[in-house]
């Protein structure tokens, strides 16, 4: 994922752990990319619940004595949780960084347009190449439940439906190429003449 491109680069975050998924993004974003990452309730953190949980309560403590509307903000959506975790790892009181944080797009679910757009994985990201078998990790999406999120069955029902209507529309993708497939078989002999004259004018 090194070098400049014009076109955002969607990353799908299902099982990939949020810390080294976020130090790529951050990289990236530094070059001068733009980052758009779906599905970010699937992301893995290392460590059992209970262990992350325990870390989270400890983080919603730290707060202004004075005003705690003043800061600092906790945010309890695992999109908002991987946009802060990037923000850590890129210098965002400059204007460079400033620039490089608009760059980045998180969600929750797969919303339109992105659901028909070509996702990408960060293996070097991937919780089955960087923890070993039998280690307990976590997903955002019940972290972010269990300390105030508030739309998790939403995006479950969203995804269920996304889903749905994707393995229908491979389906009929499949039988339309197979009936284009046979509908050329069947007029192959009467075209063949039309298709030779075509082809001697450069026409494939």
């Amino acid at each position: 994922m090194t070098g400049f491109s014009n076109k955002a680069i969607v990353i799908d975050g299902r099982g990939h752990l949020l810390g080294r998924l976020a130090a790529v993004i951050a990289k990236v974003l530094l070059e001068g990319n733009k980052v758009i990452v779906v599905r970010c309730e699937q992301l893995n953190i290392s460590g059992n619940f209970f262990r992350n949980k325990l870390k989270f309560m400890s983080f919603l403590r730290k707060r202004c004595n004075v005003n705690p509307a003043r800061g600092p903000f906790h945010f309890r959506a695992p999109s908002k949780i991987l946009w802060k975790t990037v923000r850590g790892m890129i210098p965002h009181k400059t204007e460079r960084g400033k620039d490089a944080l608009r760059r980045l797009r998180a969600y929750d679910g797969c919303p339109p347009p992105y659901d028909n757009r070509r996702r990408v994985v960060v293996p070097a990201a991937l919780r089955v190449f960087c923890l070993k078998p039998g280690r307990k990790y976590c997903h955002v999406g019940r972290l972010s439940h269990e300390v105030g999120w508030k739309y998790r069955d939403v995006v479950r029902k969203l995804e269920d439906k996304r889903k749905f209507k994707t393995i229908h529309k491979v389906a009929y993708e499949k039988k339309l190429k197979k009936i284009t497939k046979e509908a050329g078989e069947k007029v192959a002999k009467v075209t063949a003449p039309f298709n030779a004259v075509m082809q001697s004018y450069g026409y494939n």
